[in-house]
């Protein structure tokens, strides 16, 4: 099949590492060491334009050709157009089969040498053979012995071929790599290059869902929009233009096949859930000879797998369905109608019934109401049925709540586009937009849900809008909330979201004791619901009150609820509890899990905050390449937040690489640009979630931390608020602390943090004991850092208060070096000398550098 490409004015997008092996495969071949490359992929994947793309970074002479289904029967066709632009006059042999006088059997293995010799003595060379899978054979063959044989020459053959389930591999013996769709990232991108301006961000979803990552079928649905497509203001199209080639060309497959094969298809693509049983069943029904499928599965358009029928390219269906006249559509849908059992399919037997009938009526579309329910087609078609504006504008709404929790958000949001405005409608977009969009939209639209609806809806309104401010780091305003919500009238299934946002009111204000009864009261009542948003809020609560388990446990079943929208968030969740729980590999794995499936939500803040995670767990483990990716993918798209919750999570981790390379100033002013507790603003839970490492950076005020902590009970927490006392030198001395700290060390089952305290301690066993955690856990850098500890250990006259480099540090300056003399010797800033020198004396109860000076002496 032969698809016109009309990308090649917009960039690659989606095959950085496609073009990596191509590249390395050139030049490979101009070193003198020759290969060859077959790649293969469904029509419009982007085949042509790799090829193009090796055409472009070539050096030397390019050869072309491509396999035509008018040219197949021609032996040597696709040969001879390859060898046209050499300037040599090609030998005998060669000259003779590709000017039309044909190669003897016996001869066939001259002429492959011949022509591999010419291609060598005309190196370096590079041959781009598109469509090889529509190739005469003879040049199929001598193209393939060619390419299976120029390792020795600087000679590079790249092949394309179609991945249409054919049996036959077209060029034996070559390597293969297949090319799949676009991801959904790579596919806004494509349209962004497209579209000069842009599109709404739901156009451009729906345009990414419905061209199934195929970058071809992007571009063609595009460029076919009028401007109020492109603004959102008209319904946007269904299926492929008429005028786009990749149509064209699933047209022609379509034509090569009997009428009775594409009757059966037609059958098959107008339902989805079409099963073998079902279609044998219609064929039958309307006398067609159910062989006539073989012809649609030789050619891959159709595969059979038991009961299941599916198309491998999806596209192939939509176009199957749309090329078919519309009275042969509706005689597929009767058909079906009248053949499913109308008891187990009743909704599909309702959705057929109105496809097929030339005026379906106001009963068709109460009918479909009544048992699509749960679908967002048929409660869409109803919609579309339904002459009272308001009961019309309710099934939309109905069917973008359906479109949300099914993962189609951008479905979501053109049916919302289409409702009146209403609470209900208010509160979904408020929702969609909370996971995807900016808070201070979330918010406004929340805020004016809450206005238009009843207690119950409005309380989860104002919940949401919590949700809003916490992730925009816009805690001063949540009283406000908190008091609004609370005034609602008394209502049971508004009390927990009235309690939720107390709660967190409460705690973000400092008042300990007032939170920890309201999100107790969160959990008791979240617990044995199945909402899975309110399984969300009780989770969060569990952190809060350092129910780690409790957070893990009600996260796992919100992920599992089979709300596909809130999967990303209860992920969210419950890799903070993993986190906490010690299970730093499950934790990472849960946010690796949970950004993919937020990109393919379109949950772009989620998605930006899975990758602060792990950012933040790539730090823990000291590798601060991966820290850094991961911290620049968080804080990729702009943002009016001062402190967003991605922005933070990736400050505390790069804080956390500056604390493993012994740069505490530069840790310290990271954590603290996250949240300044006196007036509200910033992120407030990371701040202290990030308060043990402020206080290994720099001498910080703990009492928030430890009150929190010792309200929760839990040792993990006590533990750091224990370690950040002995940090501190606060109360009975570090030692009494740090004893504290690591007899409460033992409760939990955290080893990384029991490890980090023993280090910091500085005692040599437990220095040792951090060494041989570090090593067990494979954490390379906090290993050397504890192996820095027991050698300042054995050095340091203070008994190993001190760092490393704050023992190297002290010495100079105890030698007479000043604070510019340390840095430049060092290539430290001044200012992280400074900070050294402040902590120093801390450590050593000192206040001069004359003490200094006379405790080295």
């Amino acid at each position: 099949m032969v698809v016109t490409a009309t990308m090649q004015k917009v960039p690659i997008r989606g095959r950085a590492a496609d073009q990596r092996v191509l590249d390395a495969l050139l030049r490979r071949a101009a070193g003198g060491r020759g290969g060859a490359l077959l790649i293969r992929g469904e029509p419009g994947t982007g085949k042509s334009t790799l090829l193009r793309h090796v055409a472009g970074a070539a050096t030397g002479t390019v050869l072309r050709t491509a396999g035509l289904a008018d040219e197949a029967a021609l032996p040597y066709a696709a040969l001879h157009r390859l060898l046209q632009p050499l300037s040599d006059r090609p030998p005998d042999l060669v000259e003779r089969a590709i000017s039309g006088g044909g190669c003897p059997p016996e001869d066939r293995v001259r002429l492959s040498m011949a022509v591999l010799d010419l291609l060598a003595s005309s190196a370096p060379v590079v041959c781009c053979v598109d469509d090889a899978h529509l190739l005469d054979p003879a040049s199929a063959d001598t193209l393939g012995f060619v390419a299976r044989r120029v390792g020795p020459h600087r000679v590079a053959v790249v092949f394309t071929a179609g991945g249409d389930g054919a049996a036959d591999d077209p060029v034996p013996g070559v390597p293969c790599r297949w090319i799949s769709g676009l991801a959904q990232p790579d596919s806004r991108a494509l349209l962004g290059d497209v579209v000069p301006g842009g599109l709404p961000t739901d156009v451009a979803g729906a345009l990414v869902d419905l061209a199934r990552g195929n970058p071809q079928a992007l571009v063609d649905l595009a460029r076919s929009l009028t401007p109020a497509q492109c603004r959102g203001e008209a319904p946007l199209p269904r299926g492929l233009p008429l005028d786009s080639p990749l149509r064209r060309a699933y047209r022609a497959q379509l034509a090569l096949l009997p009428a009775d094969t594409r009757w059966l298809l037609l059958l098959a693509a107008a339902d989805d859930h079409l099963d073998a049983t079902e279609l044998v069943r219609a064929a039958r029904a309307s006398g067609t000879d159910l062989t006539a499928l073989a012809a649609a599965e030789l050619c891959g358009v159709l595969r059979v797998h038991g009961d299941r029928l599916t198309f491998p390219r999806p596209l192939a269906r939509t176009v199957t369905y749309d090329e078919a006249p519309m009275g042969q559509r509706q005689a597929a849908h009767r058909l079906l109608a009248a053949t499913l059992d109308p008891v187990r399919h009743r909704l599909r037997v309702a959705l057929h019934r109105v496809a097929g009938a030339t005026e379906p009526t106001a009963a068709d579309a109460d009918d479909l109401a009544a048992c699509g329910s749960g679908s967002v087609e048929a409660l869409e078609r109803s919609a579309d049925l339904t002459t009272d504006p308001a009961l019309a504008s309710a099934r939309l709404v109905a069917a973008a709540r359906h479109a949300w929790t099914a993962g189609q958000p951008h479905r979501a949001r053109m049916l919302l586009r289409r409702t009146a405005q209403g609470g209900a409608a208010d509160l979904l977009a408020g929702e969609i937009e909370l996971r995807s969009g900016p808070p201070a939209s979330a918010l406004r639209t929340l805020l004016t849900a809450a206005d238009r609806l009843p207690p119950a809806l409005a309380a989860r309104a104002l919940a949401f809008a919590g949700d809003a401010l916490c992730y925009a780091g816009n805690h001063a305003r949540l009283p406000g909330l908190a008091r609004r919500a609370a005034a609602l009238p008394a209502e049971l299934p508004a009390e927990l979201p009235v309690r939720y946002l107390a709660g967190m009111a409460a705690m973000l204000r400092g008042r300990h004791r007032d939170a920890v009864t309201d999100l107790r009261r969160v959990v008791e009542l979240g617990s044995p619901s199945n909402d899975p948003t309110e399984l969300i809020w009780a989770a969060t609560a569990c952190l809060l009150l350092a129910d780690d388990a409790g957070a893990d446990h009600l996260a796992g079943r919100a992920a599992e609820a089979g709300d596909v929208s809130a999967r990303p968030r209860a992920l969210e969740i419950r890799a903070y509890a993993e986190y906490w729980l010690g299970r730093l590999d499950a934790a990472q794995t849960t946010a690796l899990d949970g950004m993919r499936e937020a990109e393919a939500a379109a949950q772009d803040n989620v998605a930006d905050t899975f990758a602060g995670l792990l950012a933040m767990m790539a730090a823990r483990r000291g590798d601060g390449a991966a820290c850094r990716r991961y911290a620049a993918l968080a804080t990729r798209r702009p943002s009016a937040d001062l402190m967003n919750r991605p922005h933070a999570l990736s400050e505390w981790a790069l804080a956390l690489l500056d604390l493993a390379a012994d740069r505490p100033a530069d840790a310290a002013a990271r954590i603290t640009t996250i949240a300044d507790p006196r007036t509200g603003r910033g992120q407030l839970v990371v701040y202290m979630m990030a308060t043990p490492d402020l206080a290994e950076a720099a001498p910080v005020d703990v009492g928030a931390f430890t009150e929190w902590a010792e309200g929760t009970g839990d040792p993990l927490r006590r533990a750091l608020a224990a370690r950040c006392r002995a940090l501190a030198h606060r109360g009975d001395g570090p030692e009494t602390h740090f004893r504290e700290a690591l007899r409460l060390h033992r409760a939990t089952g955290n080893d990384f943090e029991r490890a980090r305290t023993e280090m910091l301690s500085r005692g040599r066993t437990q220095v040792r004991s951090a060494l041989a955690t570090f090593e067990r856990l494979g954490l390379d850098a906090w290993a050397a850092r504890a192996r820095d500890a027991l050698r300042a250990a054995d050095e340091d006259p203070t008994t190993g208060t001190l760092t490393a480099q704050q023992l190297q540090i002290a010495r100079m300056v105890a030698a007479g070096a000043t604070n510019r003399e340390v840095a430049a010797q060092l290539y430290l800033s001044t200012r992280t000398v400074d900070h050294h020198m402040r902590n120093i004396f801390v450590r050593l109860g000192i206040r001069s550098r004359i003490e200094l000076a006379k405790l080295f002496s």
